[in-house]
């Protein structure tokens, strides 16, 4: 029955029909979440220690991380309440608050990987103008610029849900409140917040995406055009890695939220399990990628350990 949005509380099911799985799906996504928190924390507080790295490169980084951070820990604490002490219930201003930095924050994350798409462009094509180009101000406008878009896109997707009657019995279907699944709660008029979700989705996906392999394109370019073999085989190597982890962040996301539109057929669980996974695995594996990788950071951190 249709109720106003004071509903005091929404339930959170986990995973659909894995209910008797929880317990084992909790053990890696528990090991992911302490991943991200140690590498993370642990890139901030090098790329802070260490002056020779205040480049524009590893401030987007630090962006990186921070956004990582954020977008983790706004769902896994409460995942985990869920899958180790069924703690299901959720207030409906803290489910539309965790919507809110689940969202903002991926579409934060998405402006701030082209940003550093952008950076390797320069620093590999024309790494003579590199400080020129990207000034900190620069650096700072597109930080700013990114956090502007995030908001923009997503405030009137929560304040529309804010609005609509939700139906009891209020149990949503996911693991956390994502946007699809606590709309399916309403009983009033979902066309515009369905329509608008999708739109941004596919703009953000698609077109930082384009951006994204248009300029890893031109690094190839550029990389193919080197003497050096070995010089060519790092390129090649780092530049795999860099769009693999994208690839794991924009394909599950895109994936999960057009089939939870299209394809009502299929289990439940494999959507959750996607809409989970692009949260929850490139947090895990930035740190890794792009700074563990990264001769600057290695260098930074054993300067910061003997110091």
């Amino acid at each position: 029955r249709p109720t106003n949005t004071s509903l005091p509380e929404l339930h959170l099911t986990g995973i659909p029909g894995l209910q008797h799985l929880h317990r084992w799906i909790s053990i890696p996504f528990c090991i992911m979440y302490l991943v991200t928190l140690a590498g993370n924390s642990t890139l901030l507080c090098v790329i802070k220690a260490d002056p020779s790295l205040h480049l524009p490169m590893f401030l987007f980084l630090s962006m990186l991380a921070v956004i990582d951070l954020v977008m983790s820990t706004s769902i896994t604490p409460k995942m985990l309440g869920v899958f180790w002490f069924h703690s299901s219930a959720i207030s409906l201003d803290a489910c539309l608050t965790q919507m809110y930095f689940v969202h903002a924050f991926s579409v934060m994350e998405s402006g701030v990987l082209v940003a550093m798409a952008f950076d390797r462009y320069v620093a590999v094509c024309n790494p003579l103008r590199y400080l020129s180009i990207l000034t900190s101000p620069v650096v700072a406008a597109v930080g700013l610029a990114a956090l502007l878009r995030a908001v923009v896109f997503m405030s009137p997707l929560t304040f529309q849900i804010r609005r609509l009657p939700l139906c009891s019995p209020a149990v949503v279907d996911h693991s956390y409140c994502e946007h699809m699944a606590v709309l399916k709660l309403s009983g009033g008029d979902t066309a515009f917040s369905n329509t608008y979700s999708l739109s941004v989705s596919t703009y953000v996906g698609s077109f930082d995406s384009l951006l994204i392999t248009l300029s890893y394109a031109l690094i190839l370019r550029a990389v193919l055009s080197l003497s050096s073999p070995q010089a060519r085989k790092k390129a090649f190597s780092t530049c795999g890695s860099h769009l693999c982890v994208m690839a794991l962040f924009y394909i599950p996301g895109l994936l999960s939220m057009y089939m939870e539109r299209y394809h009502q057929e299929l289990p439940p669980h494999v959507q959750v399990l996607l809409a989970d996974f692009y949260l929850l695995i490139p947090p895990a594996f930035n740190p890794l990628i792009y700074g563990i990788r990264t001769k600057q950071i290695r260098d930074g951190a054993r300067r910061a350990i003997s110091r």
